[in-house]
């Protein structure tokens, strides 16, 4: 036994030293009083009040310390607060799930359905998310006089969330952007790697995400500051190029190698390059057109550039996989989001996507900068917002 315990404990110095060699933090995951603050600010932005109505959503695969602050956070501030708790569904993919936004937990029960509608704010600590669950529509419709919001608290380390905490300023900067989008009719993408890629965005639904929501029917998540578009059928062609230092959040991995994209009518048509990355790529592409039979995980699902000047294009290298979503590279200031997969406004359902925010783009709205080189143009944005 003595030998056992020894043999154990050698092992795990070495893993230690490991993971301390390579630059990866042990981090502990308990009640912290900062982190409560952290929560609790975040919740009055989404103006959370005594004898508010507050459902938890979980599974059982949630990160329990996001959860525990959530409900102390909530009681804290006068809220009532209960917990729907469901089994994280059996696996049907024929690859690994990640960074969809689209939980499957709910599996279209009634009664849990019946409950969030009548709640006035949803806590969604599931591991995907709700975003595009096909559940939430019916949800956010409401029922007895009451219409939720839903916050998404993404999957993060509460170390994250707290560096993240929103800033009210964001909404007004996100919404402008929003405007411009809805407005335009092209968008035009381009970088020195060799992007350049032409969006139509007549027909687009627009979207924006500031970090919080404070009325019904609203739908944000944390971290945030982003704006996106879906664009309809048929409006992107031309060529994506991933240069080293661009991120796969699916893989949760920044690129090494150069990946050229080439995009017809929507859809990835050629993947070129060598290496570990490109390999990686055509493998999981390949495994949902294997499993479907069509090309729709190939396809454009979203579009558009973070606005959050608080998060940081770096953070995954400070953190073990399992502490980090990624949530906060999709916003950090000046990215081009290009994501694939599930689109309802062209008409696509899928459960295989892709998110790759990019550095060192630059966007063009109906001809007008508003990106240049992986940075934001200083007055397009704030002076409307102001």
């Amino acid at each position: 036994m003595k030998f056992h315990i020894n043999l154990l404990e050698e092992f795990g110095a070495h893993l230690l030293i490991g993971l301390v060699s390579q630059g990866v933090e042990m981090l502990i995951e308990q009640i912290e009083h900062r982190w409560l603050l952290a929560f609790e600010r975040t919740f009055a932005l989404c103006k959370v009040q005594p004898n508010e109505v507050v459902a938890l959503l979980t599974e059982s695969q949630s990160r329990r310390v996001n959860v525990d602050l959530a409900r102390l956070a909530l009681q804290q501030m006068g809220a009532k607060v209960f917990e729907v708790c469901l089994p994280t569904p059996a696996l049907s993919a024929p690859a690994p799930i990640r960074s969809t936004g689209a939980t499957d937990v709910i599996q279209n029960l009634a009664p849990v359905v019946a409950a969030l509608q009548r709640v006035h704010l949803i806590i969604d600590c599931t591991v995907e998310g709700m975003l595009h669950a096909p559940e939430l529509p019916t949800i956010l419709k409401g029922a007895d006089g009451v219409v939720p919001r839903l916050f998404m608290i993404s999957n993060e380390h509460p170390e994250i969330l707290e560096r993240t905490v929103p800033d009210p300023a964001l909404e007004g900067v996100v919404r402008n952007a929003m405007k411009k989008l809805r407005s335009a009719q092209h968008m035009h993408v381009t970088s020195k790697a060799g992007t350049d890629l032409n969006i139509q965005l007549k027909s687009a639904v627009v979207g924006g995400v500031w970090g919080f929501c404070s009325k019904p029917g609203m739908v944000s998540h944390w971290p945030g500051g982003l704006a996106l578009a879906f664009p309809a059928a048929g409006s992107v062609n031309g060529t994506l190029v991933m240069a080293p230092g661009d991120v796969n959040l699916t893989f949760k991995r920044y690129v090494r190698d150069t990946i050229h994209l080439t995009i017809e009518n929507d859809t990835i048509t050629r993947i070129q390059g060598e290496g570990v990355d490109v390999d990686m790529m055509r493998s999981y592409y390949q495994a949902w057109i294997d499993k479907e039979g069509h090309r729709d995980a190939c396809a454009v699902s979203h579009v558009g550039f973070g606005l959050n000047p608080a998060a940081r294009w770096d953070a995954m290298t400070f953190y073990d996989k399992r502490d980090c979503n990624g949530t906060e590279l999709r916003a950090f200031a000046g990215n081009f989001l290009y994501s694939t997969g599930a689109n309802e406004v062209a008409g696509r359902h899928t459960l295989g996507h892709f998110d790759l925010p990019m550095r060192n783009c630059s966007i063009a709205l109906d001809g007008q900068f508003v990106v240049q080189a992986g940075e934001l143009v200083k007055g397009v944005f704030e002076s409307a917002a102001s």
